[in-house]
């Protein structure tokens, strides 16, 4: 996984402020000069946005017309504040800040509390989803785990929109938006969540920005001590700010105009948190002299892949819509975009986890490769094919690299090496940098062949691989480097959580895919009632949706490859349909006139159709028509993806053998410990306990198996049936 840059090597520092300018086209080079005054920048997706604004304030820093400490650089998220300070650093511009929001208002309020309030800050919770279900129970109103979740939402937009719990009924009717209780209640759940808040003394994300703008605003002697501080704004995504953090901002500024703002109105996709594109689009308004530079040079994506992307911008309405960018790739041409039809979501997955095997066999990174989908709740099915195929994953916004454990306890031990190393028989036959890394992490446990299967052991290696693929680079970009200069290059990229990259398939929803691209993607579940999401009513929501379809395309830089089901289960109706959003982009659809005064907006190159009229995947073996999945007790309708393994009702009795079922259990692990994968690569408990119950006695009857799968069969099939005969499997059975 990356983010905006493809390379991994270490670039050198620039020799001089020129050379910052070297490399960028003449729109980015434009954004890099204009150092003074307000500056709007619209940058397309994969026109290099990031190069353009870093270089900017690297080229005003190494030419002396910025002090370094008197910048501060926002952005929306840790990894985007990390990636801006790598780059900074690798570009000279060393004591730049490069923050949050949230986190520059944490610093600023940590500083000044005591002199605005006195006494010490309140304590910051980490999760308020506790204290809404304490809210909940002094109102006496009852909410499961769902509704938790969305009252904690509905609160964070009530406060990043600066709405008060009296205004909150209001509020929610003058903007349209749909709330998952009655809004009166919702207010007061808001009102008691804020007075336990004050009760137990603590404060929440929110309260950040809001009592930063407090102090601000009462205390001008406190506002004109940070306007001291800082005399450059840069904002990047600036089409997500929310109101509050276009208040903070204000005031950050005071009178001056001394900011640059970047951003893409057709990548607006968190409007449900409070974020707008207004600020972008108005920009102009408040700032009637701006310097405004547009980017459209894509150098991410190939030009099939564009064309598709703004193909699904020319249908598009709204204010958003009529400032779209028409994207120009500056790559080679690259294969079409594939469209392909399923007969349910389990074929989906499988037929994407097979596809995406013979993509890493054929030589793609398994970091390369990127499945998205629309909710966090599509990930499970995915995740059980990917293991299914023996295929490494990693689930984006898993735990960040440099805290897990084993990178932890390697930079420790590699710092050990650097300083008792003349000592260490472990470097007595390694010559160079990356080989004595190599030995390091050998004594770590860690061998230059990956275990086989996915799991907790595949994501260790990964990690200590990453680390070892960074000792080589780092090695090719600075000649005579040592194991020394490599802990150092090491804590710096910790302090930036500058991630190196992590070998595995990144599952990731849309949302949570933004500001990354990949080699290949796959769009899953790209259909109506899920593309667009089913809740989206109104032309507003509609429009939301297609671009955060477009986010989606816009992050594959060759291969993209979109999907849909007919139906939700084996054997359920197949009613569903393709999204409204491939009308006229796929093979087989009829055009949607583009808007007008889109420059190539009707010329869309249709992709190629894989979805013959039995709604076979592509390259896939012929299978059998599915039956709907009943329960074998009682021949309900089973939807369940768990009891559709069972085959059977959770609470329906089960006549399962116990006997086998143990020797089952007994036998995936001795497969488990002789493949060194986890016990449920080889079959999930749940398909064992089918196996027991329905005590197969030939192939077809274990091939009928939920779980079991051609593969698992040829590999397992025959000792498994053994097992189910009451004999001992044949020794040495364990053919792939």
């Amino acid at each position: 996984m990356t983010a905006a840059t493809h390379s991994t090597l270490f670039p050198r520092v620039p020799d001089s402020a020129d050379a910052v300018l070297e490399g960028l086209d003449p729109e980015q080079r434009a954004v890099a000069t204009a150092l003074h005054g307000p500056v709007c920048v619209l940058a397309g997706a994969g026109t290099g946005k990031t190069r353009a604004i870093t270089h900017r304030i690297a080229y005003g820093v190494r030419a002396g017309i910025l002090q370094p400490s008197s910048v501060l650089a926002v952005t929306f998220t840790n990894r985007a504040a990390g990636e801006m300070r790598g780059r900074l650093r690798q570009l000279g511009a060393v004591g730049v800040q490069a923050r949050t929001f949230h986190s520059a208002a944490l610093r600023q309020l940590q500083y000044f509390w005591p002199k605005a309030v006195g006494g010490p800050l309140p304590r910051l919770v980490d999760r308020k989803i506790q204290l809404v279900a304490d809210a909940a129970a002094a109102c006496r109103i009852r909410l499961d785990r769902g509704e938790l979740r969305d009252v904690t939402a509905e609160i964070e937009w009530s406060k990043v929109t600066q709405t008060v719990p009296a205004d909150y009924t209001a509020a929610t009717a003058k903007a349209g938006r749909e709330t998952p209780r009655d809004p009166a209640e919702i207010a007061q759940l808001y009102a008691a969540y804020e007075d336990l808040k004050r009760e137990r003394s603590v404060i929440d994300f929110e309260d950040v920005l809001l009592l930063t703008v407090a102090v601000l605003q009462d205390r001008h002697d406190i506002a004109e001590q940070v306007r001291a501080q800082y005399q450059h704004f840069v904002v990047d995504e600036y089409q997500d700010v929310s109101p509050l953090q276009q208040r903070l901002l204000e005031l950050w500024l005071g009178d001056r105009e001394n900011l640059c703002v970047v951003g893409d109105a057709s990548q607006t996709i968190y409007s449900f948190t409070g974020a707008t594109p207004d600020h972008l689009l108005d920009f102009r308004v408040r700032h009637p002299g701006a310097t405004v530079v547009k980017l459209v040079r894509d150098y991410r994506s190939t030009p099939q892949v564009v064309r598709l992307a703004n193909g699904l911008l020319a249908q598009a309405k709204g204010r958003a819509a009529d400032h779209r960018l028409e994207l120009v790739s500056q790559r080679p041409a690259g294969p079409e975009p594939v469209f392909t039809e399923y007969t349910d979501e389990p074929a989906e997955a499988e037929g994407a986890a097979r596809r995406i095997r013979e993509l890493i066999g054929s030589g793609v990174p398994a970091s390369e490769i990127a499945v998205l989908f629309r909710t966090n709740s599509q990930s499970e099915t995915y995740e059980q094919a990917l293991a299914d195929a023996g295929v490494p994953y990693q689930l984006r916004g898993a735990e960040r690299f440099f805290d897990r454990p084993e990178v932890r306890n390697a930079i420790t031990a590699l710092r050990a090496a650097a300083r008792f190393g003349g000592n260490d028989a472990l470097l007595d036959d390694a010559p160079d940098l990356p080989s004595q890394v190599r030995a390091v992490l050998s004594g770590k446990g860690w061998t230059p062949q990956p275990p086989a299967g996915s799991g907790a052991v595949r994501e260790s290696w990964e990690s200590l691989a990453a680390l070892a693929h960074l000792a080589q680079d780092f090695a090719a970009a600075n000649a005579g480097a040592t194991l020394a200069d490599l802990v150092v290059e090491l804590d710096e990229r910790a302090g930036a959580q500058h991630a190196p990259t992590v070998q595995g398939v990144t599952l990731a929803s849309l949302h949570a895919a933004k500001g990354l691209e990949w080699d290949v993607v796959f769009l899953v579940g790209v259909a109506e009632g899920m593309m667009p999401i089913t809740y989206a009513k109104t032309d507003e929501q509609i429009e939301e949706e297609r671009r955060l379809l477009y986010v989606g395309v816009t992050r594959a830089r060759e291969h993209l490859h979109l999907s849909w089901a007919l139906a939700r289960s084996p054997g359920g109706r197949a009613n569903r349909r393709p999204s409204r959003f491939l009308t006229g982009l796929r093979p087989g659809s009829q055009a949607v006139a583009g808007r007008a005064g889109a420059a190539g907006a009707g010329a869309v190159e249709r992709g190629s159709w894989t979805a013959a009229a039995t709604a076979v995947p592509v390259q896939a073996p012929r299978r059998r028509q599915r039956t709907p999945a009943r329960c074998r007790v009682c021949g309900r309708t089973l939807t369940d993806g768990g009891e559709m393994k069972l085959m059977r009702c959770e609470d329906c009795p089960s006549d399962m053998d116990e006997g086998l079922y143990e020797r089952l259990r007994e036998w995936r692990g001795e497969q488990a410990r002789r493949s060194g994968q986890p016990a449920f690569c080889v079959f999930t408990d749940k398909t064992l306990i089918a196996i027991a119950e329905a005590v197969p006695d030939d192939e077809h009857e274990l091939a009928r198996i939920p779980g079991v799968g051609m593969r698992k069969l040829r590999r397992y099939g025959a000792d498994v049936l053994a097992l189910c005969a009451g004999r001992d499997p044949a020794e040495g059975q364990d053919q792939d």
